[in-house]
């Protein structure tokens, strides 16, 4: 069975201050790759785990 890779993209409004908050409540468990993109380039790359 071959793992469908899901790119999801979305926009917000322009929020004040100078934070990002990622809510992973509602994520699945496992493996997490978070990329932060600026220019259409990659300045950014961390990876986390979800775990119960």
């Amino acid at each position: 069975m071959k793992n469908k890779q899901n790119d999801l993209k979305g926009t917000v409004q322009r929020i004040p201050e100078n934070q990002i908050y990622l809510n992973i409540n509602h994520l699945n468990d496992g493996t997490y790759v978070l990329k932060i993109i600026h220019k259409n380039k990659v300045i950014k790359e961390t990876s986390f785990k979800k775990k119960k």
